[in-house]
């Protein structure tokens, strides 16, 4: 079977009478070792915003100025935009009059109930000593019906201012709701940055007209710091996630792309709460710092999740060459000499791969020079063993 496997890559030389012995050929070596390596899950994933807001007016009126750079990075509460604040404030005047006026009338109104309340005392009085004066005879009885009539109105008529009152009171509400909406409205025309995060493209522009609550807003903030990332891993690999993540462990997640010196790290933060059924995978997201910014939304990256670590024996990956029976490696023997043996080969993480079967563990590797081996070739070092350790 190894034989099959490597017509392709070489033959022996056939030896005939005569025949000079052919020369070892120079190759590089590297002895399999026993590590620890991660179970790893990649995927193409996409960078998304931690959140994106967009800005909208919350009143009409004319936009007098701008008060960013698109694109630029803005923090919470910073102000943004200025919508002509005048109409506003002279809603707000008139507003306070309405209730300086009410207030005036209400003073007014509490006088005249002091007034009526003196005069419902003072009647009150009369009437008391205008029966006992109609008991000894003294008064009439018409006497005493009119001082008690007027005691009466005089009642009524603290009724009457009480009743004024409450409707001034009640009117002094609505106008202080109609302040605080005014200054409301007012501090609407200062439309600040409600998220910390970096600005687009301003889509309305200073001397235009701004509907409140329009259809389209007039920039989109992306908060970027943290920022996630989503891709999606295949469903039998849902319950080992959901088990770790249920655990409390943080699951590790290393994105890299084009032009990144070296992989960011960041965290599992979501699991979807529903498989894909067309696709058969579940959507995951992490979450990453991204102080320096390397990651933008919209941008695709290699996302790959780190499950667990164990233990396991590795070569480097170039060692691994392809034949007609699938992957081998030439292992050197005690002679000098090189064997083809198929292999079975896991992932690949880091420039090594991960032997399932076929070389055991300080078993010794050609890592170069194949192309000019074959069953039984004689080597010579040309380079020193590699480091097989993971970076």
């Amino acid at each position: 079977m190894v034989w099959s496997v490597l017509a392709s890559c070489g033959s022996k030389p056939e030896a005939g009478p005569g025949a000079m012995t052919p020369p070892p050929v120079p190759v590089s070596i590297a002895q399999a070792a026993e590590e620890m390596v991660p179970i790893q899950v990649r995927a193409v994933g996409n960078v998304e915003p931690y959140s994106t807001v967009g800005v909208k007016a919350q009143v009409g009126g004319q936009l007098l100025s701008v008060k960013f750079s698109e694109g630029a990075n803005v923090n919470a509460g910073d102000l943004l935009f200025e919508i002509d604040p005048r109409p506003f404030r002279e809603a707000l005047r008139q507003a306070e009059a309405d209730i300086t006026k009410d207030q005036a009338e209400l003073r007014v109104a509490e006088a005249n109930i002091a007034r009526d309340n003196a005069r419902l005392k003072n009647a009150e009085a009369e009437a008391k000593r205008a029966e006992q004066l109609l008991k000894e005879g003294i008064s009439t009885r018409s006497r005493e019906d009119e001082i008690r009539t007027a005691a009466q109105v005089a009642a009524e008529s603290v009724r009457a201012g009480q009743a004024q009152m409450e409707s001034i009171r009640a009117s002094l509400e609505h106008g202080q709701s109609a302040v605080d909406q005014a200054k409301l409205n007012l501090s609407y025309t200062e439309i600040r940055a409600p998220i910390t995060g970096r600005t687009g493209n301003l889509l309305l522009h200073p001397g235009n007209l701004v509907k409140a609550n329009g259809d389209d807003p007039l920039v989109v903030i992306n908060q970027i710091s943290p920022i996630y990332v989503t891709f999606g891993v295949p469903e039998r690999h849902l319950g080992e996630i959901s088990a770790r993540q249920g655990s409390g462990r943080k699951l590790a997640i290393d994105v890299s792309s084009e032009g990144m010196k070296e992989p960011i790290r960041g965290t599992l933060a979501v699991i979807d709460n529903m498989v894909d059924s067309t696709t058969g995978t579940i959507r995951l997201k992490g979450m990453f710092e991204n102080r320096n910014r390397q990651l933008w939304p919209g941008q695709f990256v290699t996302a790959v999740l780190t499950l667990e670590t164990h233990r396991a024996t590795v070569i480097p990956a170039e060692a691994i060459q392809s034949g007609q029976q699938g992957p081998f490696v030439y292992v050197v023997k005690q002679d000098q000499t090189v064997e083809p043996r198929p292999v079975m080969i896991g992932q690949t993480v880091g420039g090594k791969a991960i032997v399932d079967s076929g070389v055991m563990t300080g078993e010794t590797v050609v890592t170069d020079g194949q192309s000019r081996l074959y069953p039984g070739a004689k080597i010579s070092i040309a380079a020193a063993p590699k480091a097989s350790a993971l970076k």
